[in-house]
């Protein structure tokens, strides 16, 4: 049996310990601060919503000290560290504007905007002003993603030829739900195409500078993307294979497969999932992820955020993990597709 490659990601809890202030107490901002409290010895000082009810409501289910119900009073606390931007998808680029602003590290749950030119934007603000801001791709911090990641950098698959990757959900459709509101940011693409198309350049590295983007898919009635299949040619003969869709629930599983062996994911693949590595001569090994990272609560956060703290620490500008110019070019191809496809935007 081949051996795997161990994880190289220290335990969440041996990092330095920030208070994070949370901006948009909604579903994934709970998510957040529930794996920070259960796995990390990171500290969420402070909740800020355009709602004080909202707000306060958030910070007393999870023992928060302070709540605002303005996000400029979150950012002028001299107690909070750090900013958590978890709005919808059409305010991140203003309120991370708005946090760099303030000199306040920020990092912005995915997308970090709607468009590579808003992406850019964020960036070139934060490398002017010297404030460290990073985009909340989890998934690239969690141990079975270093697996694959060193896999693909031993050569260990040869030369990869093909990636593929799905993730849909099964949303009954509603103009009013976010997911099919355009004003928004709603659609599959921007909400659950991100992660395939990470994973896609985990494992294509060149997708970052050269990409040939084909998109078909269909529209809700609302405009928005419903559910979309991307074809992503590289220079080489390198290709990946994409689905999301918002309507229909599917595998979500990913695999990576070369000239000299193949990885497969379970489900869902980009959180903390088993990896099977199957080589070209040998047999095939498998890699198991802790428990306590599984699961809906999405526990396996606090690596990114235990992440973010020693790069803020170590003086870091960027996440040597998963850059924002890597960030910017998922959402060109983003773009593209979105573009080729007709989506209804704002």
């Amino acid at each position: 049996m081949t051996t795997l490659p161990p994880p190289r990601f220290p335990d969440p809890r041996d990092a330095p310990t920030l208070r994070w202030g949370i901006i948009g107490p909604g579903n994934i901002a709970g998510k957040f601060v529930d794996s920070l409290q259960a796995n990390s010895d990171q500290v969420a000082v402070a909740a800020a919503s355009r709602s004080a009810s909202r707000a306060k409501a958030f910070a007393s289910r999870y023992g928060i000290e302070r709540s605002y119900d303005s996000y400029a009073a979150l950012l002028a606390d001299p107690d909070v560290d750090v900013a958590y931007i978890a709005t919808t998808h059409n305010t991140h680029e203003e309120l991370a504007l708005l946090a760099i602003e303030a000199s306040k590290p920020v990092l912005i749950e995915k997308p970090m905007a709607t468009t590579a030119a808003g992406g850019q934007r964020i960036a070139d603000a934060a490398r002017a002003a010297g404030v460290f801001a990073m985009e909340a791709m989890w998934t690239r911090y969690l141990p079975h993603i270093d697996v694959i990641r060193q896999l693909v950098e031993t050569h260990a698959l040869g030369d990869v030829r093909i990636v593929t990757a799905d993730f849909g959900i099964a949303v009954p459709f509603d103009t009013e739900h976010r997911l099919y509101n355009p004003t928004t940011a709603g659609g599959a693409l921007l909400d659950l195409g991100v992660y395939p198309v990470q994973f896609a350049r985990l494992a294509l590295p060149q997708l970052l500078t050269s990409a040939a983007v084909h998109a078909y898919g269909t529209l809700a009635r609302s405009g928005v993307d419903e559910t979309a299949t991307l074809v992503i040619e590289t220079d080489g003969d390198a290709q990946a294979i994409l689905n999301c869709s918002v309507a229909i629930k599917t595998p979500t599983v990913g695999a990576i497969n070369g000239t000299a062996g193949r990885i497969v994911t379970g489900a869902p693949f980009h959180t903390a999932v088993d990896v099977t590595y199957f080589p070209e001569d040998g047999d095939p090994s498998t890699y198991r992820s802790p428990k306590w990272a599984h699961g809906p609560e999405s526990r396996g956060m606090a690596f990114e955020a235990a992440a973010f703290a020693r790069y803020l620490v170590d003086g870091l500008t960027d996440s040597p993990l998963f850059a924002l110019n890597e960030a910017i070019a998922s959402l060109r191809i983003l773009d593209e597709a979105r573009a080729q496809l007709g989506v209804r935007t704002g």
